[in-house]
């Protein structure tokens, strides 16, 4: 059984009965938050064409957009948003998208730092003083760089960029919460679980 088949057996193990009992059942999407409007109860996301948590691939276009379920019992945390699609430190680019053209942009970087096998709990990410992770992306824009930690990947960044990125909102660099949406109607959820801040697998 493949990770994206396990991942729609716990979402439908964990309807409530009388969805179950209902009929057919409805169908799952799973992506990266680029928007969330609290007020208007509405999430935005870019799907992972994989579903599969170690490779995941956000190169699906348009985003969709849910509005969150009526029922506050079957909304999970609320989700971080952010711009970032992937970071590759081997190419040399940060792929995101970008609101105002719709598309993705594979924006060219030089590597100033990099750390790697960086878990969670290393020093560089985490003060165990205040038990808290520190805050990232860093983005200083008078020596313009920009210090990215990515949890999947272990990694600590620090790169350069062009000048004009540096006038995008510090969440262009953020990976969005990765989450998982169980609907019937299009654009409209029934149950909605924010994966990055949830444990699926705990009792």
């Amino acid at each position: 059984m493949n990770i994206k088949r396990i991942l729609l057996t716990l979402m439908v193990m964990a309807l409530p009965l009388g969805l179950v009992g209902c009929g057919e059942y409805g169908k799952v999407d799973q992506g990266r938050v680029i928007a969330f409007d609290k007020q208007a109860k509405t999430v935005t996301l870019i799907q992972d064409k994989l579903a599969e948590p170690m490779n995941p691939d956000y190169s699906t276009l348009p985003p969709h957009t849910y509005k969150l379920p009526a029922d506050p019992a079957e909304m999970g945390p609320e989700p971080k948003a952010g711009l970032r699609m992937k970071l590759d430190t081997k190419a040399n680019i940060v792929k995101i998208f970008n609101p105002k053209t719709q598309a993705f942009e594979d924006i060219t970087i030089t590597v100033i730092d990099l750390q790697q096998n960086i878990d969670r709990q290393h020093p560089l990410v985490f003060d165990k003083a205040t038990d808290t992770a520190k805050k990232f992306p860093m983005v200083d824009r008078d020596k313009k760089t920009i210090t990215i930690y990515s949890g999947r990947q272990k990694m600590l960044c620090t790169f350069s960029a062009p000048d004009e990125y540096f006038s995008m909102p510090d969440h262009t660099w953020e990976a969005g919460d990765e989450v998982r949406v169980y609907y019937k109607t299009e654009g409209v959820s029934l149950r909605f679980m924010n994966i990055s801040k949830t444990d699926i697998f705990k009792k």
